[in-house]
């Protein structure tokens, strides 16, 4: 959690951004958060130590957290903007219901050396990727 602090504190000084309360405690709350989480997720926890934080600044702090590579956005499909850890996390995919809107998280070498080498085939250098394959979970067959 330091590092991520760190991380926070240097993009402020760098980007001539003021130092605030409300981001560190907005850090604060999201770090101690695991899963993929909705603004309005975030903000209600947020809410609950912080009462003076609003909805647009938690939103404003995401996109900068996304930003910095300490937080990664994810739609699910539903077109609601969900965010997880992403600084010193494993990279990983999602297999994500159609009909409850559960995500799993799934890791796959396999499908990781077939991304590499679809890429290799066609002489593209990725940047990254995002995988989610949309389906029907086992709780919901």
């Amino acid at each position: 959690m330091k590092k991520e602090f760190e991380i926070l504190s240097r993009a402020i000084g760098d980007r001539g951004l003021r130092r605030t309360a409300q981001r560190e405690n907005i850090l604060k709350v999201f770090l101690a958060m695991e899963g993929h989480f909705s603004i309005e997720n975030i903000c209600g926890e947020a809410k609950k130590q912080f009462p003076s934080i609003g909805r647009v600044t938690v939103y404003r702090t995401m996109k900068l957290f996304e930003e910095l590579g300490l937080a990664e956005k994810m739609d699910r499909g539903d077109g609601i903007a969900r965010y997880e850890h992403k600084y010193n996390h494993k990279h990983h995919d999602h297999l994500v219901c159609v009909k409850c809107g559960a995500c799993i998280e799934a890791v796959s070498p396999q499908i990781e050396k077939l991304q590499e080498a679809l890429a290799k085939k066609y002489g593209f250098v990725p940047a990254g990727h995002k995988l989610r394959i949309f389906g029907i979970c086992k709780n919901c067959r």
